[in-house]
């Protein structure tokens, strides 16, 4: 069965477009391209879809009703602790 993996930033735009390239690269190089379906948007338009997804990444904060369900993505722009996230989101995608 294929993952759903949103990616989301506050617009939508800039980091999660960074990070969208650097998970299409890891899942390449994990050997997961094909169980992942990636999509990409901004926080304020997923709040109320959250579970429509297997797995979140956010570059930015969100609100507290979401929180337990998000992974923090600012790693994956810094590179520090980046291996502990997406430790995170093989283990969600290989549920």
């Amino acid at each position: 069965m294929t993952k759903k993996l949103m990616v989301m930033c506050g617009t939508g735009v800039a980091t999660s477009t960074v990070v969208m390239g650097k998970l299409k690269t890891w899942l390449d190089e994990q050997g997961l391209t094909q169980d992942v379906t990636l999509y990409q948007s901004k926080v304020a338009e997923e709040v109320n879809h959250i579970d429509d997804y297997d797995v979140v990444v956010s570059t930015t904060l969100v609100p507290e009703s979401i929180k337990d369900k998000v992974i923090n993505g600012v790693p994956l722009l810094t590179g520090i602790g980046a291996d502990k996230v997406y430790d995170k989101i093989k283990a969600d995608i290989e549920k």
